[in-house]
């Protein structure tokens, strides 16, 4: 068994040391938060036949099967370092993916998504030492908050799996990006989604045993798996060795703009005069932090 790599995995491309951030970088992060968005609107479909968990699973067993035949991941040659970073980041999965569908289903999806973006800002301003990145990022946080004009909830159960998912996606961009460093292409994010996999194969199983759901179900959530896992994950692991993670958490707070955009395009859902507000204060927000020269070396 080889020794664990102490720099970055062959093919790893690391962001510049001015924390820049490059035209490619910013089409993909843009990629993967419209993959997404479209994703969970067509898996919204398959929530009546199979409920937040069976999608979840589905979606497990799509974006293995997707990531394990992109990448091929030798896991026989995996080191103990790198294995531990593939289970950290295959529980990761499951966490995130399972308390953010059960806290839309308790507490809605406006309170939920917004609970949720605390993760990926926490790792924006706590990698960040500019005035105008936290000036942003608060400018971002004032327009997820009026789109998604969050109810109060005292389902507290509901508000602490919001604030669970929130972690899960800051340990998410972490873990992606430590993973990108010691272990070539996308092996480390396919192995972290096969195992995840395997964990819901018997909440997979005992959703078939109740309900066979419809071909047209399956295929939503089939579909969802494609656009809402396998495609973000691959894009998101390249996009985290090119974007500091500090630029890359702030334009987390695009995925809102992006959902309300597809609410709009694809299921019919209209936006009035403060959402179009809202969704401008969070744009410029981003394009202030990404233009904005770092002064840092």
């Amino acid at each position: 068994m080889q020794p664990a790599p102490s720099g970055p995995a062959d093919g790893a491309v690391l962001p510049s040391k001015r924390g820049s951030v490059t035209v490619a970088g910013l089409c993909t992060m843009l990629a993967s938060g419209l993959s997404t968005q479209l994703g969970a609107a067509v898996g919204s479909l398959a929530f009546p036949a199979l409920g937040a968990v069976g999608v979840v699973a589905v979606r497990q067993y799509v974006a293995a099967a997707v990531l394990l035949l992109f990448a091929r991941p030798r896991l026989w040659s995996f080191t103990r370092r790198q294995w531990a970073l593939v289970l950290l980041l295959a529980a990761d999965f499951g966490v995130t993916n399972l308390s953010l569908y059960t806290a839309i289903d308790r507490i809605g999806l406006g309170l939920a998504v917004t609970l949720e973006f605390l993760g990926p800002l926490t790792i924006a301003l706590a990698g960040s030492r500019r005035r105008v990145d936290v000036g942003c990022a608060v400018l971002a946080v004032a327009g997820v908050v009026a789109l998604m004009r969050p109810r109060l909830s005292a389902d507290y159960l509901g508000l602490g799996l919001g604030l669970l998912a929130a972690a899960g996606w800051a340990a998410y961009i972490l873990l992606n990006r430590c993973i990108g460093r010691r272990i070539p292409g996308a092996q480390g994010t396919a192995a972290a989604a096969v195992l995840s996999a395997v964990v819901f194969l018997p909440i997979g199983a005992g959703v078939i045993r109740h309900h066979m759901p419809s071909a047209a179900a399956f295929g939503a959530a089939i579909a969802a798996g494609v656009l809402s896992s396998a495609v973000p994950f691959l894009a998101d692991l390249f996009t985290l060795r090119r974007v500091p993670t500090a630029a890359f958490g702030l334009f987390m707070s695009v995925n809102p703009v992006l959902a309300a955009a597809v609410g709009a395009l694809v299921l019919g859902q209209s936006l009035d005069t403060a959402a179009w507000f809202s969704i401008a204060a969070i744009i410029a927000a981003n394009a202030v932090s990404v233009l904005t020269p770092s002064r840092r070396a």
